[in-house]
């Protein structure tokens, strides 16, 4: 070729060296062409490199596919029959089983979930309708179910806190921050060193949702008391969630206990308003059995029911001594002055673990409600301590 081409004239742009299958355009630019033309001479399409160009090739590819395909199945269909009458996959007893996480729940409790799976190949065991069964025991909040080669099944649960004591009639127990009842003997209780407030309010016939909406105001109410390391709640004694928007507090004062209506909202600063003036109020009515703090400038001081002495009492200091005292009581029938304002809700706080009992000593009958300008956001809708109401203004509270 090198000697044809020497030998040829050069024309156009023709170098040397260059194959002569090349086109020449109208613009002179040579091009290489992509034809290719079959032996009959017609032109011939580049295909697919492994797709056969005649019929008899596509034929033996298609039964080639067939035959691998049908290997493939053949053999995981043995696979799986050799695996489910093989024992070394079989769970052979419950020391086949191991668990991790377990305080509160034991094996006696876990073990019955996985009853039907003794004998049973660990291929077929359904995984996670065994999760979920486990996560139906209260005390466990998340389980995790897995196969260990060649017969062996691991369980790990994460099992619920309790962060309340609740009583319902004469059972104490324990309820967890999504609202879930937790049973737990008084021995055990005593050995762990709980101290927890005590929440009443709190039924096993209520729904799911509105037992974790109460326990969430709890919490709230807990984390607000305790900011910037204050522990106040360690003052609370019990708190009764009855009313979803007032959270009404047993606090311990002085050998009695006082309950305080803290609404739902404005914890830490109804708190501090109740240390601020609670001796004063004491000193001044012996027989204060409850402290509504829901309102804006205003509280309701109510009497324990049965002194007569203490509501003439009342009365008359509210009257002499409005502007001294920094607040004006009135008995049941008597309107406060004007400038009330709407109260504000509160949310319960945190009691300590021997508090049940000192809660009878309020559980008495014939209580009487003041009047306060007619604004009273959060009527009771729960039982309230018997009272002969007296309504008290705060300058400046």
């Amino acid at each position: 070729m090198r000697r044809m081409q020497q030998g040829a004239p050069r024309a156009g742009r023709t170098l040397p060296g260059m194959p002569p299958d090349f086109d020449e355009p109208d613009d002179g630019e040579p091009r290489l062409s992509r034809r290719r033309f079959g032996s009959d001479g017609s032109e011939r399409r580049r295909g697919r490199w492994w797709w056969p160009a005649s019929t008899p090739g596509r034929v033996f590819l298609a039964a080639g596919a067939l035959l691998v395909l049908g290997a493939l199945t053949a053999a995981s269909l043995t696979l799986k029959h050799s695996l489910e009458r093989d024992a070394r996959f079989r769970v052979a007893g419950s020391e086949n089983i191991q668990a991790s996480g377990l305080t509160e729940v034991t094996r006696v409790q876990l073990l019955p979930v996985f009853g039907e799976d003794i004998g049973r190949n660990i291929f077929f065991v359904p995984l996670n309708e065994r999760r979920t069964q486990l996560e139906q025991i209260p005390w466990i909040e998340r389980a995790t179910v897995m196969r260990l080669l060649p017969d062996q099944i691991r369980v790990s649960v994460v099992e619920r806190k309790p962060v309340a004591f609740t009583r319902h009639g004469q059972q104490v127990g324990l309820v967890d921050a999504n609202g879930v009842l937790l049973k737990m003997s008084p021995a055990n209780m005593a050995a762990r060193h709980y101290s927890f407030p005590v929440v009443t309010g709190i039924d096993p016939g209520d729904p799911a949702d509105a037992r974790k909406a109460r326990m969430a105001m709890y919490l709230r109410m807990m984390s607000e008391l305790d900011a910037g390391g204050g522990h106040n709640s360690e003052q609370i004694s019990e708190i009764d969630l009855t009313d979803p928007e007032d959270a009404r507090v047993l606090m311990p004062e002085q050998g009695t206990d006082i309950v305080a209506h803290f609404g739902e909202d404005h914890f830490l600063e109804r708190y501090q308003r109740f240390q601020e003036h609670i001796a004063e109020w004491r000193q001044q009515y012996p027989h204060l059995a409850a402290v509504d703090l829901r309102y804006e400038n205003q509280v309701v001081l109510q009497m324990a029911s049965g002194n007569e002495t203490a509501e003439a009492s009342a009365r008359n200091d509210a009257k002499s001594s409005a502007t001294a005292d920094g607040a004006s009581a009135a008995g049941s029938e008597t309107k406060s002055s004007a400038g009330a304002q709407a109260p504000k809700k509160t949310k319960p706080t945190r009691a300590k673990k021997h508090a049940v009992a000192r809660r009878a000593a309020l559980n008495t009958t014939g209580s009487t409600s003041a009047k306060w300008n007619g604004e009273r956001r959060n009527p009771a809708a729960t039982a309230r301590p018997p009272a002969i109401a007296a309504a008290a203004s705060e300058q400046g509270g």
